[in-house]
């Protein structure tokens, strides 16, 4: 009789032992599997290069972005994330100018634009009619907003891979954002 409480004992032992193995074990392994990357505002232009030349998946999309941060340029933001799970990804870098630069690329964007709105964001502009989703205002003063109306979104392409009935589930666009008045270019893509 004190061998089969003793058997019980070290079963109930052994189960309780499994069971938070169990349990400690899903904790770690969701951690592990659910850990966040943030967009973040980097304004070290160090990592431009490796966003651009290595992270970013589809380098079609971003052809458009120069090569490198020029040297003469100012107030440089940059915000990259990478998309975990269900988010969308993004890359944006705002970047200031000489008037006279901002004037020309306003010029050579008009003309390769397909699609163009004065301010807002994404949500805005997918909802004109023939609208297209574009990017929200990561590298402004609150990031995640919507441009200013003194900025012209240009879109460059956009690409709905969502399904019949599901219009823009899944997809890409890329373009520019320019405001005249301050000098400024935001280069952006997004993926969703």
């Amino acid at each position: 009789m004190q061998r089969s409480h003793l058997a019980k004992a070290a079963m109930i032992v052994c189960l309780s032992l499994g069971s938070l193995g169990i349990v400690g074990g899903s904790f770690f392994l969701r951690k592990a599997f659910s850990s966040t990357t943030e967009s973040q505002i980097i304004t070290n232009t160090n990592r431009y290069s490796e966003i651009r030349n290595q992270l970013w998946a589809s380098p079609a999309e971003i052809q458009h972005f120069p090569s490198e941060i020029p040297a003469d340029a100012k107030n440089v933001r940059i915000a990259y994330s990478p998309g975990v799970a269900q988010a969308s990804s993004f890359f944006q870098v705002r970047v200031q100018k000489s008037p006279e630069q901002i004037q020309k690329l306003l010029t050579q964007y008009r003309k390769l634009a397909k699609h163009k709105y004065l301010g807002g964001d994404t949500n805005d502009h997918a909802n004109f009619p023939n609208g297209v989703p574009t990017t929200f205002f990561y590298t402004g003063d609150a990031a995640g907003e919507a441009f200013p109306p003194d900025y012209e979104i240009l879109v460059l392409n956009a690409e709905d891979q969502g399904n019949p009935g599901f219009k823009w589930n899944h997809g890409d666009s890329y373009g520019v954002a320019i405001n005249s008045s301050s000098a400024e270019i935001v280069y952006w893509a997004e993926k969703w």
